[in-house]
């Protein structure tokens, strides 16, 4: 196998520019940015700007109307979408050298907190014991950067910014002047998988919720903590400001997500849903039943479920069960044990109608963070849905029917790499 290592942190002008702008192209090539012309053209205005004006910092609202055509009004207050992308652009640079570019002599990062790049050199030897990795299949897609209880209380600062409110968060991403017609227009920009499969959620005045994970802790970071345990903790310790890295990105993805189709979104954590809620709206929950209780409210037309199983002497795993098996199918999928470093993790996408069957209910939830994220990464990505859609034979343009679908999600570094489309079914 090839060892990379990685020379001190070095600024652009230490590394021949057309070498920086070589890398810059191959990733452009890559598997992981090729599919998105956005990406793209980010990473190339970055770059060049990096490379050619290193001491002139970029502002947001520099990138949002030269890269992205927001208007002269552009409000970053307002707008997250430039943050979105950024977000997506770091987390597509981490797939690419985690896999495809795990040769590449040089090394693009975009470090948090500005909006420039890095380029570091890196230094390849030949080592022994190769790993093997299998190639995905064809219908394997990438997803985006993402586990267990370390990765779950290492997203606080939203989280808590979110549960000290203590009350819902309506994201608009329409300026006080835009119009119902102005909407129309961005949503119709989108591409029609998208716009087809998220189509339930795009009708009517009322914005969908997204409700995320939200478990219950018991102690701090500091003193340690574990899940709240109702057979010997008072109630009174218990603490709901955080929850998983996946949820966190998954809630970001959205965000920019209606943003591209011109809805608002509101923002709420599952501890603060009640079922009123349930019947008023459109309804996205993102985290699995585990972690988002909320979902055990929820009667569901689903042919999943989620389970806690001991595989072996102290490991255990959070299992999916098909509760629907059909001949010689599978009816258990396990991810990586607790115990081990995560290779595999599963997730479910289903699609039913809600309390009230004019609403609609869609459910992203791994058996861990990272499967969630890499669920919200699958539903969000045109390619990805519009595999899907062909699949459940659901053409472009036509109305959504309630279904069920489980991803086999590839995992390296607690990053996940691939989603790969296991099984699917429509349910009505």
């Amino acid at each position: 196998m090839l060892n990379v290592h990685q020379k001190e942190s070095e600024k652009a002008g230490s590394i021949d520019q057309q070498i920086c702008l070589a890398e810059v192209d191959r990733l452009v090539r890559s598997p992981s940015l090729s599919g998105s012309e956005a990406l793209c053209k980010l990473l190339q205005f970055l770059a060049q700007h990096t490379l050619n004006s290193p001491e002139d910092h970029l502002k947001e609202y520099e990138i949002a109307t030269q890269v992205f055509g927001r208007p002269a009004d552009f409000d970053p207050q307002a707008d997250s979408g430039v943050r979105v992308q950024m977000g997506r652009l770091r987390s597509k640079l981490a797939e690419h050298y985690q896999t495809a570019g795990a040769e590449d002599p040089i090394q693009v990062e975009v470090p948090k907190g500005g909006y420039s790049l890095t380029f570091r050199q890196r230094v390849i030897t030949a080592t022994a014991d190769p790993i093997p990795i299998s190639a995905p299949v064809p219908t394997t897609k990438p997803a985006r950067t993402g586990v267990r209880l370390s990765l779950l209380i290492g997203a606080t600062t939203l989280i808590c910014v979110i549960s000290a409110a203590g009350v819902l968060i309506v994201v608009s991403h329409r300026s006080p002047g835009s119009s119902n017609t102005a909407a129309n227009q961005t949503a119709q920009s989108a591409p029609q998988s998208l716009q087809t499969f998220w189509g339930p959620f795009l009708q009517g005045s009322q914005a969908p919720f997204v409700i995320f994970s939200n478990a219950q802790f018991v102690g701090n970071p500091i003193t340690g903590m574990r899940y709240y345990d109702p057979s010997k903790d008072p109630r009174d310790q218990i603490s709901e400001h955080y929850t998983g890295i996946g949820e966190v990105m998954g809630v970001e993805e959205l965000e920019g997500l209606f943003l591209r189709l011109g809805r608002q979104i509101q923002i709420k954590r599952g501890g603060l849903f009640t079922l009123d809620d349930a019947r008023k709206n459109n309804l996205i929950f993102v985290g699995s039943p585990t972690e988002n209780l909320t979902l055990g409210e929820i009667p569901q037309n689903s042919g999943f479920a989620f389970k806690r199983l001991q595989v072996r002497q102290n490991d255990w795993v959070q299992a999916v069960i098909d509760l629907r098996p059909g001949p010689g199918e599978n009816a258990t999928y396990l991810p990586s044990p607790e115990t081990q470093l995560m290779q595999v993790d599963y997730a479910v996408i289903t699609l039913t109608h809600g309390l009230d069957r004019s609403r609609w209910t869609l459910i992203l939830a791994g058996a861990s963070t990272v499967g969630t994220q890499a669920a919200v990464d699958y539903a969000c990505d045109p390619d990805s849905v519009k595999d899907l859609l062909h699949r459940l034979d659901v053409p472009l343009g036509a109305g959504m029917e309630p279904f069920e679908a489980l991803l086999r999600i590839k995992v390296a570094n607690d990053v996940p790499l691939t989603s790969e489309l296991v099984k699917f079914r429509k349910t009505e």
